[in-house]
């Protein structure tokens, strides 16, 4: 496919980017982060507004409220909301990014119209009840159980690192339906309301100060079965289909976003004086960055290559997992390249001398947690080893 740029989409680019001049610098700035029903309302608005100037999910089907967009259109896109450094998706990053798709994709008639039109609005916020704590990175052995009564499952179990879940109206849930199947046959994905009886939630404080992980108990809660996704003991097939728009394209936006904090980190190196002389005037570090920039060039390759094949296909392909992994990869040595070049003043969670301390430390905090996101870098070698250049099983 060809993903040079045409004439429309510069056009698409000129528009997009003369709405964004505009759209941007009214909304104003983010809330305190502490602030959940604040940082709610400040996310969903930004997607409202979006939806509202046609630029929301514009690579869903246009049945759906999205706009058909072609790859490089999507791509015009990213470059385009990362260079006005645009609000982030923030609370709604699962339910755009994957859980809409995977209902999308995978979803009954009623299932997308009682809740694509609204993730897409902004109404509606989801979170992800995928890792339990006594699973570790196999998340095919998850425990916790639904166990079928008429027409509804009894839940019961344990989740970890639910992100958003204080402020979530859905949850794509995963839970096993039989226990006696192979780990990977008796599992189901369902989507659970978030107000049911039964749900406890206990917060997670970060490295960041944040608490945007928490933790799920969930004690015999009713889940309609006509809130399943696919058939009973096939979620595992569903699954898959989530992690690879989790790991496939729901990062593209941050990817671009690194060659922004790339840029920034230059930038300080040409303020940051050491020994009368300036940061920038070290060969090795402008190597540094220089080699970095080669990476992020690359990675920006690989981001084309997956957009096309879910443009084609509908799903991202497995080669997804190689993005994760060089994203998230890449991100810790640009946050530990941050720490260098601001050196003591990358102490301070706030901006000291006109560096930006408080986003480079954060930036360079949460870049830890990216290996263990979405799988972490070795469940991604091993499946990149298994399933992408067909070595030899794990014993």
């Amino acid at each position: 496919m060809d993903l040079r740029y045409s004439e429309a989409d510069e056009k698409f680019r000129g528009e997009f980017r003369s709405w964004l001049n505009d759209a941007v610098p009214a909304y104003g700035d983010p809330p305190p982060p502490h602030d959940w029903p604040a940082r709610r309302a400040y996310d969903t608005g930004w997607q409202r507004t979006l939806y509202q100037a046609g630029y929301a999910c514009i690579d869903w089907p246009k049945q759906y409220g999205g706009r058909d967009a072609s790859p490089t259109e999507q791509l015009v896109y990213f470059e385009e909301i990362a260079r006005a450094r645009a609000p982030y998706v923030g609370i709604n990053f699962v339910g755009i990014k994957h859980g809409g798709p995977t209902l999308i994709a995978e979803g009954t008639p009623e299932q997308k119209a009682r809740h694509i039109p609204r993730i897409l609005k902004g109404e509606e916020v989801w979170c992800q009840g995928f890792s339990e704590p006594g699973a570790g990175s196999d998340l095919a052995s998850l425990q916790t159980r639904a166990v079928r009564d008429g027409d509804h499952y009894v839940v019961n179990g344990h989740k970890i690192w639910t992100t958003y879940a204080q402020v979530a109206d859905y949850c794509e849930l995963l839970v096993r339906t039989d226990p006696a199947a192979p780990k990977h046959k008796g599992i189901s994905w369902l989507i659970l309301p978030m107000n049911l009886p039964g749900i406890e939630i206990g917060p997670l404080r970060t490295l960041v100060g944040e608490g945007e992980f928490n933790e799920l108990f969930l004690e015999d809660v009713r889940v309609p079965v006509e809130d399943r996704v696919g058939a009973e003991n096939d979620g595992w097939r569903v699954t898959n289909v989530t992690l690879r728009f989790e790991r496939g394209t729901a990062f593209a936006a941050a990817i671009y976003s690194q060659q922004e904090f790339l840029a920034d980190i230059a930038r300080a190196a040409r303020q940051v004086t050491r020994d009368d002389a300036r940061a920038w005037d070290d060969t090795a570090l402008r190597k540094e960055i220089g080699h970095a920039q080669a990476e992020l060039d690359a990675l920006w390759a690989m981001v084309k290559m997956g957009v096309s094949e879910s443009s084609k296909t509908g799903v991202p392909g497995i080669a997804g997992v190689a993005v994760k992994l060089l994203y998230s990869e890449l991100d810790q040595r640009l946050g530990d390249l941050a720490m260098r070049v601001l050196g003591r003043a990358g102490l301070s969670r706030d901006d000291v001398g006109g560096l930006p301390s408080k986003r480079f430390l954060a930036t360079a905090l949460k870049s830890i947690s990216l290996t263990i996101a979405a799988g972490t870098s070795q469940i991604q070698r091993n499946i990149i080893a298994e399933r992408i250049l067909g070595l030899p099983k794990e014993r």
